[in-house]
């Protein structure tokens, strides 16, 4: 949209264009120096003419001194500046008020609690949590882990291989645009989505995390990116250069397919090499525990014939979890920059070529909630994606609104529910899918059925948080929560027919392409 059209001021707004005068601000028309707009999509009506203003020194004394005459500016200067401003402005009301109380609650939350440690690997251990809890049932079982790190060797591999096909398809781009450049910047991010696991699950299984642990670099992963990154955009270059030297296309294809499958090999050593060799997904192993009841027990099977084998029953709700249950659960999404119940995908994002591409169902925040609560009525967790590093704290395991007090300290409103509001916040980069997480209880106010918290299980240990568990106020959830997976039994049909829709591509830098 335009500019809005000029109009008589408020006394109030002029009580504040009159201080701002003060501060040496020199305005025309208080309306028409700034432009309105509701989308970035709308065009200007006209070209704004102006020359770059520097940053006069003198005015910034002028600033200093105004700021500091303040008594409580003083002090803030003095508790701000000597410790971390976050634990400073920290709301013990806030801590006070999110209790791990909660009136709905699966049955069987799973155990132990899990740690990604120095990895990007939430995704991966959010889905084995909600897996888990069908086979920790099926076998009797108190505490049981799947192997975090069995998926995240062939997530590694088979990113490797997507990527090396994608360069080979865009070899027709400029090496500096956009589509390029941003598939170099990220080639195998230790993130990923719902989709990408059940890609893994489906050709290779699970198996349990005692027959394949973590090692070094899975618990930390960082010199690994380092090693394959680099190698990767290496072949990047070889891969274009052989494409652009047009050798015919039989014998271009030709090299392509040995070159490509010299430098797969050679991701496969390193991966091999440092994450350790992992279970072929039809090699049977033999998998000896205990139950809870002190019985000794054995199960021989393939990787995949144990994630094909995944089944229970949830007492308390009747409800049947199987394989096929989890195969079928959607991902719902919350992105008000796009029409509720439009279909959305992702251009150029996945694992493994040939999979399953990245689904979204996007609907209003009310829509994705219910669907949540549903879930945990029916005894099962919910696998969902923020952003968690906003008012949040690890220590205390709280992710809430009125956490931290910027405005307090610093006079500036951060408040999420501010200027920018959700849409604002994708649209300019400040807020994103980074961690995912499961759901396992929510509190609904008994009066007005309005969800109060939410009980999440996180992965980072059981040092933070309240042994691992986080509280996440509700108010928190609407503004960054952006996902849930869910099964469509829960859902209206008006929901599940998004499915059958023509989805909207996203480009690969969209926000929703972002990896927990």
């Amino acid at each position: 949209m335009g500019a809005q059209q000029s109009k008589a001021l408020p006394e109030n707004e002029k009580a504040v264009l009159e201080r701002l005068r003060s501060l040496q601000f020199e305005y025309n028309d208080a309306e028409e120096d700034f432009v309105h707009v509701d989308s970035e999509k709308g065009a200007f009506d006209s070209k704004l003419h102006r020359s770059p203003e520097g940053l006069g020194i003198q005015l910034t004394y002028d600033w200093q001194t105004k700021l500091l005459e303040d008594p409580k500016n003083r002090l803030a200067l003095s508790a701000l500046s000597t410790a971390n401003p976050k634990e400073v402005l920290m709301s013990r009301s806030a801590k006070i008020a999110d209790q791990q109380v909660f009136n709905i609650r699966i049955p069987f939350e799973g155990a132990p609690i899990t740690n990604q440690r120095s990895s990007g690997r939430c995704w991966l251990f959010a889905s084995t949590n909600v897996f888990r809890v069908a086979i920790m049932q099926k076998y009797g079982l108190d505490s049981f882990e799947l192997s975090q790190a069995y998926l995240f060797f062939w997530d590694k591999l088979e990113k490797a291989n997507y990527f090396l096909e994608n360069i080979i398809d865009t070899a027709g781009e400029d090496l500096d645009g956009r589509l390029v450049q941003r598939l170099l910047a990220d080639p195998v991010s230790d993130g990923g989505q719902w989709d990408m696991v059940y890609n893994l699950v489906e050709k290779y299984g699970l198996v349990p995390q005692v027959l394949y642990p973590d090692s070094w670099n899975a618990m930390s992963s960082s010199t690994i990116n380092y090693v394959v990154v680099g190698k990767l955009r290496e072949y990047a270059l070889v891969l274009r250069n052989i494409i652009q030297n047009k050798q015919g296309s039989a014998r271009t294809a030709a090299i392509l397919k040995a070159t490509k499958e010299r430098m797969m090999r050679e991701i496969h050593a390193i991966l091999i090499l440092t994450l350790g060799p992992p279970p072929a997904n039809n090699q049977t192993f033999e998998w000896e525990f205990l139950d809870k009841t002190g019985q000794s027990r054995i199960v021989q099977k393939t990787p995949i014939q144990f994630a094909q084998d995944i089944v229970a029953t949830v007492p308390s709700s009747g409800y049947h979890i199987s394989n096929d249950a989890i195969k079928a659960m959607v991902s719902l999404v919350h992105d008000p920059r796009h029409e509720p119940l439009s279909l959305m995908t992702v251009d150029r994002l996945g694992n493994i070529v040939g999979g399953r591409g990245i689904t979204y169902i996007n609907v209003e925040m009310n829509v994705l909630k219910q669907a949540c609560v549903s879930m945990l009525k029916a005894g099962l967790p919910v696998f969902f994606g923020s952003d968690v590093g906003k008012f949040s704290d690890r220590i205390a395991g709280i992710m809430d609104l009125g956490l931290i007090d910027y405005g307090l300290g610093f006079n500036v409103d951060m408040y999420a529910a501010g200027a920018m509001g959700k849409a604002g916040r994708l649209r300019v980069g400040e807020s994103a899918m980074t961690h995912a997480m499961v759901l396992t209880a929510v509190h609904v106010d008994a009066k007005t059925g309005y969800c109060v918290r939410w009980r999440v299980q996180n992965s980072w240990g059981e040092s933070s948080g309240d042994k691992g568990w986080f509280i996440m106020s509700d108010d928190w959830m609407d503004q960054f929560v952006y996902q849930a997976v869910v099964d469509p039994r829960f859902l209206s049909k008006e929901v599940r027919d998004v499915l059958k829709k023509e989805p909207i591509v996203l480009p690969l830098w969209d926000p929703m392409g972002a990896l927990a």
